[in-house]
């Protein structure tokens, strides 16, 4: 359980009684707004309420962008493969999504009513915290994103959470987090024995109409 305070938020979509719950985190120097836009579009897809929580990053320097303050999960020094970042700026960004998951089982959720979804570093806080999670959560949507920290040998994964289905997707295109970082997390994830599912689009960094909808159907599928 974890003993930090919840950051800044959005809150949107079905608030009381949802039968899902989705903490999405956002990528480097966004907010939480920035994914929050997508959400009357996602609901028209869906089968149940879901609410959704979209926090907002700690204000950090970021070593990348010269050393300029701006919402970050980790400091991050380069974005060649492999990553240059922070490790305890990233452990700290996990205990932090875990009190949103915390709230949300003192809520009355369960574990597996909690569907993590992140962009870009949002989407490596999301792979870093799911896979560790001390029960399997309802899912993982990692969006143009890479593992920050893979397991060498699987022993930080919780076995329990080998059934949580993953969604993976990324631009061919991408400039900013290489294709190859994707393709690497599902060859990482496969031989760990998760299920996952791999979508790509021909865009760069950024998200698509039909990668929405995808979105949406893998949501409407845990529904």
């Amino acid at each position: 359980m974890s003993t930090s305070p919840r950051l800044p938020h959005v809150v949107a979509g079905q608030t009381e009684n949802p039968k899902l719950t989705i903490v999405w985190m956002h990528g480097l120097g966004a907010d939480g707004h920035d994914f929050s836009p997508i959400v009357p579009e996602l609901k028209r897809q869906l089968s149940a309420p879901v609410k959704f929580i979209f926090p907002h990053a700690p204000v950090r320097p970021v070593t990348l962008n010269g050393g300029m303050p701006m919402p970050a999960w980790y400091d991050i020094k380069g974005i060649g493969t492999p990553r240059d970042f922070s490790e305890d700026d990233l452990e700290e960004s996990r205990q932090q999504i875990e009190a949103f998951i915390d709230a949300e089982l003192k809520n009355g959720m369960r574990p597996d009513q909690i569907l993590l979804v992140g962009f870009s570093q949002g989407a490596a806080v999301a792979f870093h915290t799911g896979l560790r999670y001390a029960a399997p959560l309802a899912g993982i949507i990692a969006l143009s994103g890479y593992i920050p920290v893979p397991s060498e040998d699987g022993s930080d994964y919780p076995e329990t959470n080998k059934a949580i289905p993953i969604l993976i997707a990324h631009g061919t295109l991408d400039p900013v987090v290489p294709p190859v970082l994707a393709d690497q997390a599902l060859e990482h994830l496969k031989e760990q024995g998760f299920p996952c599912s791999f979508k790509t689009y021909p865009m760069e960094h950024s998200v698509c109409p039909e990668e929405i909808d995808d979105i949406a159907a893998f949501i409407d599928a845990l529904l």
